[in-house]
């Protein structure tokens, strides 16, 4: 029976040398996918820029993804939590309209510096299983709740549709729209609609 128990480093505190392995692994493998797709940086890659055996890197990530959603994962929680408890207008406190203008800016913000990490997590369907995309969908449901919309259930995803990482990409590089240009067109969406 004592075998079942967990000891104390099993219960969700993570030992010193793991969480630094832990850091870095993120730091060498934000590093990486900064400066090459994120396609052609291998596993083997990361554990070496890392300066750990393989066998660490693949007992906490098994691919190059659950490494890219968990870098993606420590910024999208900090743009969460200013839109829980930052200043207005990206936190509580100012008018429907201004709160999703300010999401959107934040979030072309977190696509300009992050798309590589962005499409490597949330690609097609993928995009809509995400634990933030559910986050980011609450928080233009309840906006648009506050403003007394019909139906703001109906309108949630569309209001996000222009924020999936191929647009912002098509946008971006492709027709070489400027972020602040994507911006504005955002914030003026979200003025007319709210």
């Amino acid at each position: 029976m004592d075998g079942d128990l967990l000891r104390p480093n099993q219960r969700g505190r993570e030992r010193a040398d793991a969480a630094r392995n832990r850091a870095h692994i993120l730091a060498a493998a934000e590093e990486l996918f900064a400066t090459r797709s994120a396609q052609s940086v291998t596993m083997e890659d990361i554990a070496k820029a890392a300066g750990v055996g393989r066998a660490t890197l693949y007992r906490r990530y098994p691919d190059r993804a659950s490494i890219a959603t968990a870098l993606l994962d420590e910024h999208e929680r900090a743009l969460q939590e200013k839109l829980l408890r930052g200043d207005p207008p990206l936190g509580p406190g100012a008018p429907p309209a201004e709160r999703l203008a300010a999401f959107y800016e934040a979030m072309v913000d977190l696509l300009e510096r992050h798309i590589h990490l962005v499409l490597g997590t949330e690609v097609g369907r993928s995009r809509f299983e995400t634990g933030a995309y559910g986050f980011w969908r609450a928080h233009v449901r309840s906006l648009l709740a506050e403003s007394s919309l019909a139906d703001p259930e109906s309108l949630t995803d569309s209001l996000l549709a222009p924020l999936a990482p191929e647009v912002f990409r098509h946008q971006h590089e492709t027709l070489g729209m400027e972020a602040k240009r994507i911006k504005a067109a955002l914030a003026a969406l979200a003025r007319r609609i709210l």
